[in-house]
């Protein structure tokens, strides 16, 4: 584990339950009359809440909605490798009961000012100390007694208000930066639409529209039973699932399956050069294929029955251009998607190879110095992530 770093004269290490200034937060509720908003971890998103787990009552709660939040608290997640952070607020105090899956820390005698504490639990000293001390299976996390094991560099109360203020100010200043540059990123895609809807809106006027099914062939796809480690272990063959689709081509994929799972599944391969999209989770995403890749029930690939005929970029821009189209005609109570008879009416204009040739090098131009401009705006946001990891580095070392 990593050692600790010296500190200012004026400024000692504390453990992160001291009992003097701070302490772990035991599990249990107060007992309350009428509903509460229930916050998991998956409801906190870049520290702040953007969702409601559930709305519950005192006599019908999860077994997990069992941490008491106080005003002044701060929470932190206790997963390996999760930056989640949660201070108490009056409103998140009177309505909300915060999962065990966090861990809570209770400022005592007012030794501590809140928002120091927050500021102190995204630095990256604290997340590798954490990480360090997490244990378990599959999801790996920090239990209470290993957390109590973590310290704290702990200035006097009016330094810890300094730093707060200047932190405030600074992070301020540079979260408008990072806004600016995500806005970019933003309209270079709109922009990128645009060009789609312009290109086909103009070919759709001037050729022939076919049915899909006219001229491609449609294959699904499956799961092979994950209960069996034969269709599993060494596997040798990608398998995609939607999860693998935030590419524009699928180079790798985060499972692969063995021959035996791929004939006793329904899983199909998809020829190299092929492209899947997704038909329920992840609706209307669209990719290219690296490889030759089987692909899970979620995804569809599609085959020219004709190599002659279409121009397979032809194909993906032409799914790019109506992925908001087929993620309006979604259907479904929790998962949305479209049936096989919605793609296989879906019509496209089909011009003359050179011709789909001649829209797919131009919009290929574009695309690429789309890519080039969102690459460094997406440059720029992570060199300000790292700004402000650096200044939070001083700032608990006294330095700032």
């Amino acid at each position: 584990m990593s050692e600790l770093y010296n500190l200012p004269n004026d400024w000692e290490w504390v453990f992160i339950d001291d009992k003097n200034s701070n302490k772990i937060k035991a599990s249990g509720i107060n007992k309350f009359i009428g509903e509460k908003n229930y916050l998991s971890t998956k409801s906190i998103q870049n520290n702040k809440i953007c969702s409601v787990e559930e709305i519950i009552t005192y006599d019908n709660r999860p077994s997990r909605a069992n941490l008491q939040p106080l005003l002044g608290d701060v929470f932190f997640a206790k997963m390996q490798a999760t930056e989640k952070v949660l201070s108490v607020n009056l409103d998140i105090s009177n309505s909300y009961i915060i999962s065990t899956g966090f861990i809570g820390i209770e400022i005592l005698n007012n030794k501590f000012e809140s928002k120091y504490l927050k500021y102190y639990f995204k630095t990256n000293y604290f997340n590798s100390k954490k990480d360090e001390l997490c244990g378990g299976g599959t999801q790996k996390a920090i239990n209470n007694q290993n957390a109590k094991l973590i310290s704290i560099p702990f200035p006097p109360l009016e330094e810890q208000k300094r730093i707060v203020a200047k932190l405030d100010i600074l992070f301020e200043k540079i979260d408008k930066a990072i806004a600016l540059h995500q806005k970019n990123c933003e309209e270079v895609d709109i922009f990128m639409s645009s060009i789609l809807n312009d290109v086909f809106g103009e070919l759709e006027e001037k050729y022939e529209k076919k049915q899909l099914n006219e001229i491609i062939k449609i294959i699904g796809g499956g799961t092979p039973s994950k209960a069996n480690k034969e269709y599993w272990e060494n596997g040798t063959i990608k398998w995609a699932t939607v999860r693998d689709m935030n590419v524009e081509k699928i180079i790798k994929t985060e499972l692969s399956i063995t021959e035996i799972g791929l004939k006793k599944s329904s899983s199909n391969i998809i020829p190299k050069n092929g492209i899947v999209i997704a038909t329920r989770v992840g609706l209307g995403k669209v990719c290219y294929l690296e490889d030759d890749t089987a692909i899970n029930q979620d995804l569809k690939g599609l085959i020219p029955k004709k190599a002659d005929n279409l121009n397979i970029r032809y194909l993906f821009n032409f799914f790019k251009n109506i992925e908001k189209h087929i993620l309006s005609n979604g259907t479904g109570a929790t998962v949305k998607g479209v049936k096989l008879e919605f793609i296989k009416e879906l019509k496209i204009p089909l011009p003359p190879q050179k011709i789909q040739q001649k829209v797919v090098t131009y919009l290929d131009e574009i695309s690429n110095k789309m890519k080039k401009i969102k690459e460094l705006q997406k440059s720029k946001m992570q060199s300000l992530k790292e700004l402000k990891a650096s200044i939070l580095d001083k700032a608990f070392r006294g330095e700032l």
